[in-house]
């Protein structure tokens, strides 16, 4: 099976770093900028209370750059051995610790497209990367932030919620997830959806995560809004 060909990024570039605008910045120095800007942003959107705009809704099949590549390898303590691993099969999964770089929210298939309707939809502050595993949704989280949420999800009585609010796994410090492979496979390769894939793939070195608060926030809404659909009165046939 043939793969699209993948450059593990352990230097810059060359071309990359020789290309300048006319300002004389290098792809790296607007690559930095455009991540500083954007975190920024974000800051500010909490420091304010406003909402940081939502994130466009992702296609079906999405491919890691590498610079999302070295974000996500930044997370082992041996980031070029994961680059190699990568480099010999790019479409191998690859086990990676959780709690430095960041942390995984693990919810149920349909919950977590309920989570991720209230984070994409205005006022929500968007998602992090969002990944697709045997069913089940993974959300990159800021760390610390798998310590913290089932604290808040304690107060605000989640597991008296029933049925409507499905328990949450939190992986922080001390756990390890499988993340799908850089690229989805060929089109055609398997019958239905790879089980494992991205939805929102990392697209720069410092990709922006929600913290506990937000996912909080998105909860609580997603299970009011699959209760208000509950109570709805189904429309009577002809």
């Amino acid at each position: 099976m043939s793969t699209r060909p993948y450059e593990p990024r352990c230097a810059p570039r060359p071309d990359r770093a020789a290309r300048t605008d006319r300002s004389g910045r290098s792809g790296h120095d607007r690559d930095h900028e455009r991540d500083r800007d954007r975190d920024h942003h974000h800051d500010r959107a909490r420091r304010t209370g406003r909402s940081a705009p939502p994130r466009p809704r992702p296609a079906a099949a999405v491919t890691v750059p590498l610079a999302g590549a070295d974000w996500l390898a930044s997370a082992d303590r041996r980031p070029r051995a994961v680059h190699a691993l990568w480099a010999e099969d790019p479409m191998a999964g690859v086990v990676l610790p959780c709690g430095t770089v960041f942390d995984v929210i693990d919810a149920p298939a349909l919950f977590g497209r309920a989570l991720l309707d209230r984070l994409w939809a205005a006022p929500g502050p968007g998602s992090g990367p969002v990944a697709v595993v045997r069913g089940r949704l993974l959300l990159f989280a800021a760390p610390g932030t798998a310590q913290r949420l089932p604290a808040l999800l304690r107060w605000e009585e989640w597991t008296r919620q029933g049925r409507l609010a499905p328990p949450l796994l939190c992986y922080g410090t001390g756990d390890a997830v499988t993340v799908p492979p850089l690229f989805a496979p060929p089109e055609g390769a398997e019958p239905g959806p790879p089980a494992s894939r991205w939805l929102v793939a990392p697209e720069s070195r410092h990709p922006w995560l929600p913290g506990a608060d937000a996912l909080l926030w998105a909860c609580v809404r997603a299970v009011r809004a699959t209760a208000r659909s509950a109570v709805l009165p189904t429309p009577e046939g002809p």
